[in-house]
């Protein structure tokens, strides 16, 4: 009987919100935002394969829209010829929610420098605010998704969540 009872509440943990420790996948995660970061840095894109799925999507800032790791990696590879190759980029802070035990979805601030686009348009540093989702294959977590978004300050202030009702 007990090795009955004690069978059925392992089955049920899941249903009965006994929280799993994500604290190790968080730590895996973010060597995966640090390893996206090391490649800018570092201008040069060919580990992409070690912290990127085959079917990775990005959205750049100004809404390009890559389908695939390969063109992620070409496209990253080719700004950072012409526009990238002397700006920085450092990592603020790292927040991940865990959708399931092998999805999790992490909002990365980050601060990039200043550049130059190829039609000469000169941006300062800025903020930035990255949506990444991860996926965890064969026990390694894997960047599948990203949407990239420069943070407009001013806006900021006009956020109505700032001057909701504390409850």
């Amino acid at each position: 009987m007990k090795s009955l009872l004690l069978s059925f509440l392992l089955l049920a943990s899941p249903y009965f919100g006994f929280a799993q420790d994500h604290s190790q996948d968080k730590i895996a995660i973010e060597k995966q935002v640090d390893a996206v970061i090391n490649s800018w840095n570092n201008h040069n894109y060919n580990d992409m394969k070690d912290y990127a799925t085959e079917d990775a999507d990005w959205v750049n800032v100004v809404g390009m829209w890559w389908k695939n790791r390969k063109e992620v990696q070409y496209a990253h590879q080719v700004f950072h010829k012409v526009m990238f190759q002397n700006t920085p980029l450092s990592k603020t802070s790292v927040h991940t929610r865990f959708i399931t035990n092998d999805v999790a979805v992490v909002h990365l601030y980050w601060h990039i420098g200043a550049y130059t686009t190829p039609n000469g348009n000169h941006y300062n540093e800025a903020e930035n605010l990255a949506l990444m989702v991860f996926v965890n294959k064969t026990g390694k977590w894997l960047l599948t998704s990203t949407e990239n978004l420069v943070i407009n300050e001013s806006a900021q202030q006009s956020n109505p969540v700032n001057k909701m009702p504390k409850e």
